[in-house]
């Protein structure tokens, strides 16, 4: 990694010639420069190059045909025809009863959806296009992300490679579920808080050169946190598509509220965290406004008509039903029955897991089979399992580890931000199976598969660099080449295993024997 990494108190005091210049204009002592340093600003081309590169191979085997195989497959047979239904009522529609459908997940993943097969029909590629395209931005926001956390062109290139490499995200970005458009949102929500991290600290270090002294006023600056609010807006659209974006939330808003405290910290703010608890959970709240207007606007379709289901249920039971109130309330009542039915969805199905068989890959999906075709041999088998690719997928447990490890020796905030993202994925799960053994999926964790390689990614970065970074220009060592081999024979190997794997997350038709020996965990994975 190229930059320092701890987040310590200042224990160092500035002389007065340090404090003021013969200007009376305060220098910024260089300790608490760094600590507030960031990112530069300025466009780097190749930053960007390797972004656009790794992005188009991305779309290339996200898109390749992406129409096939025909039909449904797995789900396919619920979020399509809705998202068609959604196009011809504004709602949800069951045909056989002609009238309004009753559904347990909100309609933007659905209208993300009805959008593609606007565009190309009720087709394969209508309905699988608008995945395809979600999967693909993931994997450009994840490299920038990696980017802006690490400023390492490598690492964020390699982010954004194992992303492209990975059989799970693969298999969801080429079907149309609803999981991959809750990843996008919730990594789009991510970006915005690191970038308000930045935005945050920048400003301060802007304010101290600028003059301000902390040590003279209890008052601190008033900084906008526009990129906050921007996360508000995406974490509401992550809420309409699936309720289990809410995880996230008490993460993210800790996440929100260290960094600020660590940046007024650096600034020498006396008392750092009661001096701006107001204005961080303040903005919060803001923030948490704006994601309950957004997720009230993906319901427009079931507010603008008056055939979605219980949109006037009020009314139907003999209860007042106000304007706007009414609809709010018939709402509510949608929801409190939909989270009932979420609640104890414990029914047995052959292919759910629990969360700690996840990251073992102990029970993939299998969303397509075809024992039929010519390939060239007596017996022939065509399958999309629903399994990340073997190598990176068994790394993390090992990563994760790691990365506790490092966050606490190096006390460095890109670890444990790390680890929220990749609990807030996990955790809750682990509290419904336990609880009420509710029926998962593997599926259910591709919001947290971005966190998941961040701490790979992470692991890496630490390994070819020493703890204080890397210094412009410096020599490399010894140290750095050894590393940086192990973390490009560790690339090479998950793309090789990807491409070993690539038939069965295709669903490509290839000898039955062919398949068989890639069933490495045997009855787990068939």
């Amino acid at each position: 990694m190229t930059t320092a990494t701890a987040e310590t108190d200042l224990t160092t005091a500035d002389s007065p010639a340090e404090a003021e210049s013969s200007r009376g204009t305060r220098v910024v002592p260089d300790l608490v420069r760094r600590r507030l340093s960031t990112l530069d600003s300025r466009l780097d081309p190749y930053s960007w190059l390797v972004t656009a590169v790794i992005t188009a191979a991305a779309a290339i085997l996200r898109l390749a045909g992406v129409s096939k195989p025909t039909g449904y497959i797995f789900d396919e047979v619920y979020y399509p025809t809705d998202a068609w239904d959604m196009l011809q009522h504004g709602v949800e529609w069951d045909e056989k009863t002609n009238g309004p459908a009753y559904v347990v997940h909100p309609p933007l993943g659905k209208w993300l959806i009805a959008l593609g097969e606007k565009a190309f029909g009720n087709t394969e590629l209508g309905w699988r296009f608008p995945a395809a395209i979600a999967g693909t931005l993931m994997i450009l926001i994840l490299i920038r992300v990696a980017y802006r956390m690490f400023h390492s062109v490598v690492l964020a290139g390699m982010a954004g490679l194992l992303m492209t490499l990975d059989g799970f995200q693969l298999v969801l970005s080429r079907t149309s579920l609803l999981d991959i458009f809750l990843g996008l949102f919730i990594l789009l929500t991510f970006a915005c808080l690191v970038l308000d991290r930045d935005h945050y600290r920048r400003r301060w270090r802007n304010e101290l050169a600028n003059g301000f002294d902390p040590a003279a006023t209890h008052r601190i600056p008033r900084i906008v946190p526009w990129w906050l609010l921007a996360g508000g807006v995406f974490f509401g659209l992550a809420c309409g598509v699936k309720w289990s974006a809410l995880f996230f939330a008490p993460f993210f808003a800790a996440l929100v509220v260290a960094w600020r405290w660590q940046a007024r910290r650096s600034a020498r703010v006396r008392g750092p965290f009661v001096a701006g608890i107001l204005g961080d959970f303040g903005y919060l709240l803001v923030s948490l406004a704006l994601s309950v207007v957004f997720y009230l606007a993906t319901w427009t379709g079931w507010f603008v008509t008056n055939t979605g289901y219980f949109r006037h249920y009020r009314q139907a039971n003999g209860l007042s039903e106000p304007p706007v109130l009414g609809a709010l309330l018939n709402l509510w009542h949608y929801h409190s029955e939909a989270y009932g039915f979420h609640s104890g969805l414990t029914e047995k199905h052959v292919y759910q897991s629990w969360p700690w068989q996840w990251l073992l890959l102990g029970r993939p999906v299998a969303f397509y089979w075809n024992g039929n075709g010519s390939c060239g041999s007596t017996s022939c088998a065509a399958e999309i399992l629903l399994l990340g690719t073997p190598i990176l997928w068994w790394s993390f447990l090992p990563a994760l580890c790691a990365l506790v490890w490092f966050g606490i020796a190096r006390r460095d905030w890109r670890a444990y931000a790390i680890f929220s993202g990749a609990m807030a994925a996990l955790l809750p799960w682990f509290y419904f199976a336990v609880q009420d053994g509710r029926t998962m999926f593997s599926f259910y964790l591709l919001p947290g598969v971005p966190f998941l390689i961040l701490a790979v990614v992470y692991v890496l970065g630490a390994i070819m660099t020493p703890p204080e970074g890397m210094a412009k220009g410096a020599a490399r060592t010894d140290r750095q080449l050894i590393g940086t081999v192990v973390a490009a024979t560790y690339v090479v190997l998950v793309a090789l295993c990807f491409a070993y794997f690539w038939p069965v997350f295709v669903g490509k038709t290839i000898p039955y024997d062919d398949w068989s020996v890639r069933m490495w965990l045997g009855s787990r994975w068939i």
